[in-house]
């Protein structure tokens, strides 16, 4: 009997000594989790892990950021996982920053129409996109419109953000969320960078050579100004125009860059040597420029009023620098089959004149298909008379291809007649079947001064010019397309409308965000724009296996755990019944 109760206070002071180092362990752990701080994602694509260039943008908040996000309320279930998983979303910012705070504002709980409209028309003031959904409730439709987006403040300034991505024509809804949801943290992340940045980069917008207009270009300068400080330049032989002198100490000073960027938005007159030259200088100390060049002239004007017009080689005297650099522009128009309609008039019923609405294949739709930052997930970019590029080997410069036609696509040589009159006409389908053709091009490297050996002479001369024959590491795009950034213009009062709206379909298209990227991509030093690529993966349900098979695999949820316990419990009172009845034995 003493050993009986000998081994039993042994028992417990063992169980004593382990629930004692048990608690030990626990308190540990929460100390050292204190200071060593790290999170454990299983994922396979590592859906809730941050990237690192996010992580550094949400460590430098040192003041309250608040999050406004106005998705809430009774939504539909596809914006309702989006509202899920910006929450997710913000709250890894909150696990990375105590600075980081959020709500959720559902605004059909507005009752007075009034107010609601106010507040409608402020969210739309302030940069936010509504969006109109159709809602079956109990056999009767109704209208939702819903803001799916956030207001950012931080230190009284404020920024929007619009979580919802637009959709490419016919794309699956799914396929859609799946964009807004991937760009998620670039969204978020660069609202943070935009607001807590000291003050914003420079760049130029060229004049000088018949470019684009303040007007054609209205929307452009807006959504640039969010994120940086925008100038209009014309060089005209200055040399100060693009760069400025930056001292050293008191003794020394060099040449340096006055902007991060240079925009040439669709020249139309030649360029002279002393211009050129200083561009390519401005290039090689490292200044990013976006090419966007007409290669063929096609005058719209003389198309709407005599229905037909002549595309003519756009001579603006750069083929030379552009080459070097890596890149050559062809002469000649792109017709693809995947392209804008146009509206043409058909007749005329009283004082009304008919329209109908044709394919116009030299405006071609072009749909991003390279997993690149600048590009990835963006909706397809309406082009007008876009020309092809070919890369040409340059030493010490990649080359990627950002935007291409589709494969159902040819091209026509200038000079080269451009008739209204093909619209009533049936294409000849074995035309269009050259495709691909390449129309933006990416260049990264250290590129060679195109006026080596053939530096103007009075230029040569010049020492306070400081010459450098080659670049620093330092980026370029080019796109045969000026027209890419032009903005249209409301046909009744004339005010501009957003770059990539087109007011005939009323579609818009992605012409803004893919500027928007590759301006954030010449210019970010963060890394945050490589967010961009990131991909999360679609696991949707197989409807076709639904229909089939759903009502087994329905049955089997519901049984397979119940019979699992069952089985699980009859096997452990057997095992329970043998052990005691040999005690008892």
């Amino acid at each position: 009997m003493e050993k009986v109760n000998e081994k039993k206070r042994n028992i417990r002071k063992n169980n004593i000594i382990q629930l004692f180092l048990v608690v030990v362990v626990i308190v540990l752990v929460n100390i050292i989790s204190g200071f060593i701080f790290t999170r454990l994602d299983l994922t396979s694509e590592k859906r809730y892990s941050l990237a690192p260039a996010t992580k550094k943008v949400i460590k430098k908040l040192d003041d309250v950021m608040f999050f406004k996000v106005y998705l809430s309320g009774d939504l539909p279930p596809a914006f309702q996982r989006l509202a899920n998983e910006t929450r997710e979303m913000l709250d890894e910012f909150r696990a990375y920053s105590k600075f980081v705070q959020y709500q959720f504002v559902d605004l059909s709980t507005i009752s007075d129409e009034k107010d609601r409209t106010l507040a409608y028309r402020s969210l739309a003031e302030k940069g936010l996109q509504p969006t109109r959904l159709m809602i079956n409730k109990k056999g009767q439709s109704s209208q939702l419109v819903i803001f799916p987006g956030a207001i950012v403040t931080y230190r009284g300034h404020e920024t929007p953000v619009q979580l919802l991505a637009g959709s490419n024509l016919g794309e699956d809804p799914n396929r859609m969320l799946n964009n807004s949801i991937q760009s998620l943290e670039y969204s978020l992340g660069s609202a943070i960078s935009v607001l807590t940045k000291i003050s914003k980069p420079r760049i130029a917008i060229l004049e000088g050579q018949g470019e684009l207009s303040e007007m054609e270009t209205f929307d452009l300068e807006r959504s640039l100004n969010q994120f940086y400080n925008v100038d209009r330049v014309t060089i005209n032989h200055k040399i100060n125009a693009l760069t400025i002198r930056v001292k050293l100490d008191s003794l020394h000073d060099k040449l340096g860059n006055k902007y991060q960027a240079l925009i040439i938005a669709k020249p139309s007159k030649p360029f002279d040597e002393k211009d050129k030259f200083l561009i390519d200088q401005f290039i090689m100390r490292g200044g990013k420029t976006l090419w966007l060049i007409d290669p063929v002239y096609t005058p719209w004007d003389s198309l709407e009023k005599y229905n037909s017009t002549m595309g003519v080689a756009n001579d603006i005297n750069l083929e030379d620098m552009l080459y070097t650099y890596g890149a050559r522009l062809n002469s000649n128009l792109v017709l693809d089959m995947n392209a804008m309609v146009i509206p043409m008039k058909t007749g005329q019923i009283g004082n009304q004149p008919q329209f109908q609405y044709f394919r116009w294949y030299y405006f071609p739709l072009l749909t991003p298909s390279v997993n690149h930052p600048i590009v990835h997930g963006l909706n397809a970019i309406k082009s007008e008379f876009i020309s092809t590029i070919d890369t040409v080997m340059a030493p010490g410069v990649k080359k990627l291809v950002l935007l291409s036609s589709s494969p159902y696509s040819y091209t026509a040589n200038a000079p080269v007649l451009v008739d209204l009159q093909m619209l009533r006409e049936q294409p000849d389908e074995r035309l269009f079947t050259r495709g691909p053709f390449n129309v933006a091009v990416l260049l990264e490297g250290e590129f060679t001064s195109s006026y080596l050996f053939r530096i103007p002479p009075d230029l040569a001369e010049n020492k306070s010019l400081e010459y450098r024959k080659k670049s620093k590491a330092t980026k370029m795009i080019i796109v045969a397309d000026g027209d890419i950034v032009r903005n249209q213009f409301n046909m009744k009062q004339g005010y501009p409308l957003p770059m990539g709206y087109d007011q005939w379909t009323q579609e818009t298209f992605g012409n803004r965000d893919f500027i928007l990227n590759a301006m954030n991509y010449l210019t970010d030093e963060s890394g945050l724009i490589t967010v961009r690529s990131r991909e999360l993966k679609m696991r949707l349900l197989d409807m076709k296996k639904v229909e089939s098979e759903g009502l087994f695999w329905k049955i089997l949820n519901l049984v397979l755990p119940v019979l699992s316990v069952i089985i699980l419990a009859l096997v452990m009172f057997r095992i329970r019944r043998m052990k005691f009845a040999g005690k008892t034995q």
